[in-house]
């Protein structure tokens, strides 16, 4: 099929092309914030609009048929200039006035951003402001937000970066837990301890070993990829977990362990596009993100 010479509409082509990358229309409806049918049947009415089936529909999932990997590239492409519109257009909006979207993982937007929040509403209530609370990177080039709090330097070369800080994170445990281990002084004396992992990978069991503890997997009993169930964990005596000093510090009932034991550093870096950074709204933020963050 020759599909330059089709036309059909965007957000039919658009609700095809997330769910091909994410697999399943149940996380391509969560990626575009829209019901499910209703994402069902954009793709469904693309299907019927072009004659073609794009998805075989199966107990697994969806497979993506070949006429539809023909389409998945031609449609990506569609994005990304589309994408490259709208950063362009963005980019020139010179009205302090409008929306921004600020993404950081879930500690950090729970903790950190609040308060510059609350300054910011302050100051420019024009501005709208949605927080997109996700330990994935999200996408900037793709306009899924405006600016983004990271613990890395993008590669991009369309994206810009500031770092603003190290953030210090450290052990700790609720007082009730580490009274009913012994209150532990040494890292020997962690070896039986309970900790609280994030995944099921050696990551956090090898930078706590080189910290000077001796742990394996079987002291990480309880997981969770979410930061914010991570310290409800600790603060509720489930085992020990890794929080920032910002967080860590200001919670009764709560105590660092290990004090002496080297801290863990963190990068805190500030992202945006480039094209986003000519705009005075995202450049009034991305400031204010800075200087407030750039505090601690």
């Amino acid at each position: 099929m020759d599909w330059k010479a089709v036309k059909f509409d965007w957000n039919r082509a658009r609700a095809f092309l997330v769910t091909a990358e994410e697999g399943s229309l149940s996380a391509a409806a969560r990626a575009l914030g829209m019901a499910q049918p209703t994402l069902g049947r954009q793709v469904d009415a693309l299907e019927s609009e072009l004659g073609v089936l794009l998805f075989e529909r199966g107990g697994r999932g969806l497979t993506l048929t070949q006429a539809g990997l023909e389409l998945l590239d031609h449609v990506r492409a569609m994005g990304e200039a589309a994408g490259r519109v709208s950063l362009a257009a963005s980019g020139q909006a010179q009205s302090i006035e409008g929306s921004i979207t600020i993404t950081a993982s879930e500690i950090h937007s729970a903790f950190l951003l609040p308060p510059v929040v609350a300054r910011l509403r302050r100051e420019q209530p024009g501005i709208e402001v949605e927080i997109v609370a996700s330990n994935a990177t999200i996408d900037l080039k793709r306009r899924e937000a405006d600016i983004a709090v990271r613990s890395f330097r993008p590669t991009q070369p369309d994206l810009i970066a500031k770092k603003i800080g190290d953030e210090i994170a450290r052990l700790y445990a609720a007082e009730s837990y580490l009274e009913r281990i012994g209150h532990p002084r040494t890292p020997e004396e962690l070896s039986g301890a309970a900790f609280i992992g994030f995944d099921t990978t050696d990551v956090m069991v090898d930078g706590l070993n080189r910290l000077g503890l001796k742990l394996t997997r079987k002291n990480f009993p309880v997981l969770t990829a979410s930061h914010l169930v991570h310290w409800e964990l600790v603060k509720a005596g489930a085992g020990i977990g890794i929080v920032p000093e910002a967080v860590g510090d200001r919670e009764g009932g709560v105590r660092r362990v290990l004090d002496d034991l080297p801290p863990m550093e963190f990068p805190i870096w500030l992202t945006t596009h480039r094209e986003l950074n000519t705009s005075r709204r995202v450049r009034l933020v991305y400031d204010m993100l800075a200087e407030e963050l750039g505090r601690g």
